[in-house]
């Protein structure tokens, strides 16, 4: 299996220490650097070429969305995870236009980090498979269908395994208004908690969700969910 080069660009030590272990924890991904300012990203990302990019957005030199453009801009074989603080709509759209491979909401849980480098793995595998593409591999690497009715009501658009019809299902779940764990929602409509999680991150990015860590008995952090 293919290694995938991981480069973290993340302004704060202590949180970009916290994504090394996380990345470090990976099987089959090799860290290839740690940059703190969007000027060392650009020289890591020129020298290193990494596979996929852990990328904040506040940096004090500039927007991580900044970078994100640049390297669209020239081609770039560099893929983005951007992971931030930012809860704005126009934040998350700006990234879907930029082509993110996924947007993950601080605080960084080690299960979503994981189940986003495991999607993206699957993404390159599916890729690196292809010789030469039929619509039906096209739909399956791109968010959604162009063949889909005009009149389906989806939002401007879904980023990458995310569909329609699980998004309702899970909008319908939450909709009590009382707090929700991943894996609660998970065994309320009969899915698993990291398909739930990837739904529910989603949400809070669009600002129909809110996201608060709480401790268990144990220590270990959880994410609940609520409108």
């Amino acid at each position: 299996m293919t290694t995938i080069r991981i480069l973290i660009a993340e302004d704060d030590r202590q949180i970009a220490e916290i994504q090394r272990r996380f990345v470090e924890k990976l099987e089959d991904v090799e860290l290839c650097g740690i940059a703190h300012s969007l000027e060392d990203a650009r020289d890591l990302i020129e020298v290193m070429a990494p596979d996929l990019i852990l990328l904040d957005i506040y940096f004090p030199d500039g927007s991580g969305l900044e970078l994100l453009r640049e390297l669209r801009a020239r081609d770039s074989s560099s893929d983005v995870i951007l992971i931030t603080a930012a809860k704005e709509v126009e934040s998350l759209r700006s990234a879907l236009r930029g082509g993110v491979f996924d947007y993950i909401l601080k605080p960084l849980v080690f299960e979503r980090l994981e189940e986003a480098v495991s999607r993206y793995r699957d993404h390159l595998r599916h890729l690196s498979g292809l010789v030469r593409i039929a619509q039906k591999e096209v739909d399956v690497l791109l968010p959604r269908s162009s063949g889909e009715p005009s009149h389906t009501k989806q939002p401007e658009r879904l980023p990458k395994g995310i569909d329609s019809i699980t998004l309702d299902k899970i909008r319908e779940v939450v909709s009590s208004g009382q707090q929700w764990s991943a894996e609660e929602v998970g065994n309320a409509m009969g899915a698993s908690r990291t398909t739930a999680r990837r739904y529910l991150e989603f949400l809070v990015g669009m600002g129909e969700l809110t996201a608060e860590v709480t401790y268990g008995s144990v220590g270990r952090p959880e994410r609940r969910y609520h409108i």
